[in-house]
């Protein structure tokens, strides 16, 4: 998991929540009024900060739980691996340092595995010259951020066995090629097809570079749409 410092505004905003509110129930309970004059410090600062960190965390955006072991223990800073765990599946959505850029994190799909031939024709996928399935899901309707993309093709991709949504424009052009994954790297590929900037662009993914595997959405924010995309939370990646 990502302790970084979402994690913690998530848990700064679950505990002042629960001390302000579990406060105000007691009183409630015993027949009081809220009175800020006699209020005991530690309900008095759950009070004052529970607004500041819950508006911090619903500005920030989206956030994803990261399993950070799932591939392997690393040594913080150094990021030398030292015990090995799990290998990337074919289909596991990872969060990686950029390639290009370290600081940056960015989160896709993983598509090939080291020696695997991926090839990319047409909008359809071919694995080691396998062509992947597929299932039209009708046209997609977006919402808020994802306006953009209505009128797209929703599509159930079948990568060998793993099943997930994609979202292809048969009007746009996008990346095509044929890919060899090297030794200790991976190939990834974003499921808005037509929206992505991924391995099609600037290559593979060094196994070193993998931070972990995305799995559970625990918060979801839309300014354009409806704010806390309440249908988002909660959801298990796949």
């Amino acid at each position: 998991m990502d302790f970084d410092f979402s994690f913690f505004l998530l848990v700064a905003t679950i505990i002042t929540g629960l001390v302000w509110g579990g406060y105000l129930l007691f009183l409630k309970s015993k027949g009081r009024v809220f009175d800020e004059a006699n209020e005991p410090w530690a309900v008095e600062y759950a009070r004052s900060f529970f607004p500041v960190v819950l508006i911090v965390l619903l500005l920030i955006g989206d956030f994803i739980l990261v399993n950070k072991f799932t591939y392997g223990i690393r040594l913080p800073v150094f990021n030398t691996k030292i015990l090995e765990i799990n290998k990337p599946a074919r289909g596991d959505i990872v969060v990686f340092r950029y390639p290009k850029d370290p600081t940056v994190d960015y989160i896709k799909r993983v598509i090939g595995l080291p020696g695997d031939k991926i090839t990319y024709e047409n909008k359809k996928l071919y694995v080691n010259d396998q062509a992947v399935s597929y299932q039209s899901l009708g046209t997609y309707h977006g919402v808020g951020q994802g306006e953009d993309m209505t009128g797209a093709e929703l599509l159930l991709e079948n990568l060998t066995g793993v099943e997930h949504n994609i979202l292809i424009r048969h009007d746009a052009s996008s990346a095509e090629g044929v890919y060899v994954v090297p030794k200790g790297n991976y190939f990834v590929m974003g499921d808005n097809r037509d929206n992505s900037n991924d391995g099609r662009y600037w290559g593979t993914v060094p196994e070193e570079n993998l931070v972990g595997k995305a799995f559970f959405i625990w918060m979801s924010w839309d300014w354009q749409h409806k704010g806390v995309g309440l249908d988002r939370i909660g959801t298990v990646l796949q």
